[in-house]
């Protein structure tokens, strides 16, 4: 882990677990890693990355607010399973983005990517580990090894859970707006947004 973090630190990618596939990791703080992240997968830079946090205060780095709507969808879906959109702070590397003006951030769930988070003490990267229009890996002997040859580091947690990947919700716009269902039901997403806030 230590030298996973180093890694990333000094501008490296490196493979990590997420819940139910293997991520790209890098410093989401650092333009030129990021850049790395599209040129490894191949991916339209139309395309943002969202970014992992360990802590629901990190977000203020990240996002220009978070609405009384995105509170309770964190109380009762992070962290793991869903991502949420906000309007991005300015200064955020462009590919984040992909010049659309907001970020999708999550709560790191797997022990594994919360340490690294916790460790390199700022936001990372966690688009899935795979070449751009192919699926997700939920095995490292899976990885492309285009994708395998050019990350610095790679940390196997063994098999994960595969499967669907997380809900990703806009809350820039009331009502939030589902862009991905994934684990969390859009129904179940809707119900939440509803209900009274609890924080």
């Amino acid at each position: 882990m230590r030298r996973a973090v180093q890694r990333i630190a000094a501008g490296g990618l490196v493979g990590f677990p997420t819940r139910c596939l293997y991520g790209i990791g890098a410093d989401a703080l650092d333009p030129a890693a990021v850049d790395r992240i599209f040129a490894v997968k191949h991916r339209s830079r139309k395309h943002p990355i969202l970014v992992l946090i360990a802590h629901r205060r990190e977000l203020y780095t990240l996002a220009q607010d978070v609405p009384d709507i995105a509170d309770k969808l964190i109380q009762r879906f992070w962290p793991g399973q869903l991502t949420l959109v906000f309007q991005a702070r300015g200064g955020l590397p462009p590919g984040l983005t992909a010049g659309s003006g907001k970020i999708g951030v999550r709560m790191a769930a797997h022990p594994v990517a919360r340490t690294l988070v916790e460790q390199l003490d700022g936001p990372l990267t966690a688009t899935s580990a795979n070449l751009a229009g192919r699926p997700g890996v939920a095995r490292i002997e899976d990885l492309d090894p285009e994708v395998a040859a050019r990350l610095d580091l790679i940390l196997d947690a063994g098999p994960l859970a595969g499967g669907p990947g997380s809900t990703v919700v806009d809350v820039t716009v009331h009502p939030p707006m589902v862009l991905r269902q994934g684990c969390v039901a859009k129904r179940l997403v809707l119900e939440t947004t509803r209900l009274p806030a609890i924080w």
